[in-house]
């Protein structure tokens, strides 16, 4: 069984999801000296924004946790699309991976219209700054119609106790960037993340031009912008462009205009789910070994006409759940209906009768801005 992993049981949604009573971790930390790193909110010279935007960095983040807060940034509910501050009137704080201009700043804005986004280096640390009351939410991808999914999210899902909320989906429109004065024929190396350059692989080769891998794509025009280089450009947004001084040589680069990412807002509480509205609900799950058992478990649901978007196997690595055998797996799933369905509850109960653990991500509203 996975250690702190809590099996589901058929209850009431509202008592299923009913968000607990949150206690801060920061409480009991002593204090640090004066001098320790915090996340101002003081207002920026930048022109971004109200509340100053500071990156929270994986080196420091041990030292700026117990810096910052006596009391959570929030007191709102789990949250979901649309909501714009907390209890006090302040502005919600959304942590999210990447620089200023990067896409997952823009889905953010997107999810939380008035809030303050928070850039973080990885995705490890904007899950961690939720958990530790550094930010109220994260929105971070966790697939993309064109280069799949984000293994690294499905994992670290696993490995924390966040709840998702919402979801956002953004078309990823990519522009081919450069200095000013700096034309196309100057260009020799490109730079971006790498699922940026796989999508425009072929405009690119057309283009002559060297492909390199950095970590993001807003990170790859700030780079470039501060080292003024003649011969390099960037793969990255429009907004980025314009946040570092950079010239747009060409739009929509993308080889298929059908890019789009999925975006996961996470919560420390859940929302309780309901019947309003088109509601998704995922999952984890693991099975024992043996003939037709993933036919099982995807049967529970077709037995109640239940539909299925998704499903995604990851290696149990160190989740080892009563089994000491090489490749285990966890199946991560995802269908079209709410916890607070009776047929949906049913259907994870039968799920459970024979699923080696069973847990809940959350049950959450639809973005159905695409359909």
């Amino acid at each position: 069984m996975l250690s702190g992993a809590t099996k589901f049981s058929t209850v009431s949604p509202s008592a299923a999801f009913a968000p607990s009573p949150s206690t801060n971790p920061l409480a009991s930390s002593p204090s640090p000296p004066s001098s320790s790193a915090s996340i101002s909110d003081s207002k920026t010279a930048n022109g971004f924004g109200a509340c100053a935007r500071s990156i929270v960095s994986p080196r420091k983040f041990r030292r700026v946790a117990v810096a910052v807060l006596s009391e959570p940034l929030s007191s709102g509910g789990g949250g979901g699309r649309g909501s714009k501050s907390g209890a006090d009137g302040s502005c919600l704080r959304v942590a999210y991976q990447g620089v200023s201009g990067a896409y997952s700043e823009l889905a953010a804005e997107m999810a939380y219209p008035s809030c303050e986004p928070v850039p973080c280096e990885q995705f490890d640390t904007a899950f961690e700054a939720v958990e530790r009351w550094l930010v109220d939410r994260a929105v971070l991808p966790i697939e993309n119609s064109l280069g799949g999914s984000i293994h690294r999210n499905y994992d670290l899902l696993l490995r924390h106790r966040l709840h998702i909320v919402g979801e956002v989906k953004l078309r990823i429109r990519h522009c081919l960037l450069a200095n000013p004065d700096v034309k196309l024929e100057n260009l020799k190396r490109v730079l971006s993340h790498p699922q940026a350059l796989a999508q425009c692989e072929h405009t690119l080769s057309r283009f002559g031009l060297v492909r390199e891998a950095v970590d993001d794509t807003a990170g790859a025009a700030k780079f470039v912008a501060e080292n003024k280089f003649k011969d390099v450009g960037a793969v990255a947004s429009a907004g980025a462009a314009k946040i570092y001084g950079l010239n747009i040589l060409h739009e929509d680069i993308q080889d298929d205009s059908d890019n789009f990412t999925r975006f996961l807002m996470l919560a420390r509480d859940p929302i309780i789910p309901g019947v309003d509205k088109p509601f998704k609900t995922s999952i984890v799950f693991s099975l024992e070994e043996g003939p037709g058992a993933l036919f099982k478990a995807l049967a529970v649901f077709a037995l109640r006409n239940i539909n299925l978007t998704k499903i995604e196997s990851r290696p149990l690595q160190d989740y080892k759940i009563g089994s000491s055998k090489h490749f285990d797996y966890l199946f991560y799933l995802d269908f079209d209906a709410s916890m607070a369905d009776p047929n949906a509850q049913n259907a994870l109960g039968h799920l459970e009768e024979f699923a080696t653990m069973l847990r809940v991500l959350g049950s959450y509203p639809q973005d159905t801005s695409m359909l």
